[in-house]
């Protein structure tokens, strides 16, 4: 199955039922879901997972519905629908995407029997912009991407192909062939980018209505974070000072922290020699954390 149609809009979706339980799998921002290719074949055989594209990004067509994560969380409820899965799914999130993790785990815990948030974005997001970063303040802050991503939005694929050049990662690059080409695409599309300024737009309100929520699942969770040393030392190479860098890790660190206690239990460690895409970095340990998330529920 390629698309689903959701609202007359046709949302491309990626499903490969070979077993139980579902494993539902939710991107970061910007982040296409081809890339995931490892953890999904080693996953596959014995459970169904389900991977999608938001509206805006990749062949899913653009809505003009507002993009937040409570929208999110009711496109997955149909998505579950239209694919019949009745039974609580096992969840993860990366980034963006554990945002709109934790939304749903809010609104539908009966949904969830288990839930992975992979370096996930922080209920406390607001913190970080009110750090001391000047440098990035200027280069890397959520402003500063929405008028880049503005300007992306507004040129063809041939010019973005030429502004993003090279487009793809190291990791990336590592990947088989067909794969590349189908993140090519992805990334020169301008859909994407006027995904990601609405996005972007909406996700400290999110933040904020995702954390005035109450938590009653009773599922098990775990919370992976990233190598704040690994993290430092890539951004000073990138050319960010290392005072800014070592502070902005510092408190994502502390924000991944906090995000254990939110959920009763939760399992909480940190990913070394990984930087923010872990399951590029560490894929053997996401595997094998989902796999445990299902025996959990399973014993």
């Amino acid at each position: 199955m390629k698309f689903i149609d959701m609202n007359g809009k046709k949302i491309e979706i990626l499903s490969k039922r070979n077993g139980k339980p579902a494993i539902l799998i939710l991107t970061g921002m910007g982040s296409p879901f081809y890339e995931w290719e490892e953890i999904i074949s080693a996953l596959e055989e014995n459970s169904q997972i389900i991977m999608f594209h938001r509206p805006g990004l990749g062949e899913s067509e653009f809505t003009n519905t507002k993009k937040s994560t409570e929208n999110v969380t009711k496109e997955i409820i149909q998505i579950l629908e239209k694919l019949n899965i009745t039974e609580p799914v096992v969840l993860i999130g990366h980034s963006y995407g554990g945002l709109c993790a934790q939304h749903l785990s809010k609104i539908y815990p009966n949904k969830i029997r288990g839930l992975l948030l992979l370096d996930s974005t922080s209920v406390d997001l607001y913190k970080l912009d009110q750090l001391d970063l000047p440098y990035l303040n200027e280069n890397d802050s959520d402003a500063a991407w929405i008028e880049k991503c503005i300007e992306y939005a507004s040129l063809s694929p041939l010019e973005l192909s030429k502004q993003l050049a090279p487009i793809l990662t190291e990791n990336q690059k590592k990947l088989p062939q067909n794969i590349q080409e189908k993140l090519i695409a992805f990334y020169i599309n301008p859909l994407l980018y006027k995904t990601m300024v609405q996005e972007i737009t909406s996700w400290e309100k999110d933040a904020e209505t995702i954390k005035s929520l109450p938590f009653t699942g009773s599922f098990p969770v775990t919370i992976i974070g990233r190598d704040k040393k690994k993290c430092i030392s890539n951004h000073v190479k990138s050319g960010i000072p290392k005072d800014e860098a070592e502070l902005l890790e510092e408190t994502w660190h502390q924000l991944i922290i906090e995000q254990q206690a939110i959920y009763k239990n939760a399992k909480l460690l940190f990913a070394l020699d990984a930087g923010h895409d872990i399951y590029f970095d560490q894929p053997q340990l996401v595997i094998k954390e989902i796999k445990e998330l299902i025996h959990k529920r399973l014993s």
